[in-house]
Parts: structure tokens; C-alpha cells; sequence
């Protein structure tokens, strides 16, 4: 199980003409999944640096099945698949539905890396943030 699961709903204007949720859409949702995390939780546990700048560097999406607009919530879990000095992946599970019962939709994976905006350049995590993304998401992986 993942560390971190989000409900979110997908809008109707989320949906391509075979009622699917669209590709561009999906990696939406998976942004609304991660951000309470980093953002609010993160800011919760007096770490702000992720909030104030997180760049996606590699995206990944794999379909299993159509994610169909049902008027209801997505579940999207969340774990940390690695950690590293300068960048850290998140791997998702999305189900097509509220609860696991309609099986994996979607699994994706996506590798950020913190961001200095007033720079312009990356920068490494703090040991703070390190030691909250593997508490956090218990992703079994070294800190």
C-alpha cells in the first residue's frame, strides 16, 4: 500500500470524446494528487522549500484501463520509489473509482526535483525534506 492515497475528482471537461479522461487531464490529476502533499503537509512539518519550487523532470504514464468520468473521486496512492540528493520519484497507482475495487486504471511515475525559482536552478533537498518524503510515503527506500 502507498503512503500517501488522494481522492480526486475528475471534471467533466476532463473527458475526451469516448468519455475516457484524456491524457493531458490524467497527468493533471496526478498533480492535484501530489500537491497537498508536498505543499500543505510538507508546510505542516515546517519544511516550506518544496512549495516554494518543485520542477518535474520525467514523466511516465501507463494506461491499464480507461478512467471514466462517473460523477466520483479517482484514488490515487503514492509512494516514494527513490531518493535522492537532488530529486526524489514518486510512483502512483490510480483506480477507477474511490476504493481499489475496479482494479489499477493507471500507474505513473514521476521524478521532481526542487527547484530554486529566484536562482533559475535546481538545488538539493534538505535533509529535512529528505527525511519527510521517507517517512511520509514509506517507500521502503534509504533516506
Amino acid at each position: 500500500m502507498a503512503g500517501y492515497v488522494a481522492l480526486v475528482r475528475p471534471r467533466w471537461s476532463d473527458m475526451d470524446v469516448f468519455g475516457h479522461v484524456n491524457h493531458a487531464k490524467m497527468v493533471t490529476l496526478l498533480e492535484e494528487a501530489r500537491v497537498p502533499l508536498l505543499f500543505d503537509e510538507a508546510a505542516a512539518a515546517g519544511l516550506t522549500g518544496l512549495a516554494r519550487g518543485v520542477v518535474v523532470v520525467r514523466l511516465a504514464v501507463d494506461y491499464r484501463a480507461p478512467v471514466v468520468v462517473r460523477g466520483t473521486e479517482v484514488r490515487v496512492e503514492v509512494s516514494l520509489a527513490e531518493l535522492a540528493f537532488a530529486s526524489f520519484t514518486l510512483d502512483y497507482t490510480v483506480y477507477n473509482g474511490p476504493s481499489t475495487e475496479n482494479g489499477v486504471a493507471v500507474e505513473a511515475r514521476t521524478v521532481l526535483a526542487p527547484y530554486d525559482v529566484a536562482g533559475g536552478r535546481p538545488r538539493r533537498l534538505s535533509e529535512g525534506e529528505r527525511e519527510f518524503l521517507a517517512r511520509r510515503l514509506d517507500g521502503g527506500v534509504n533516506a
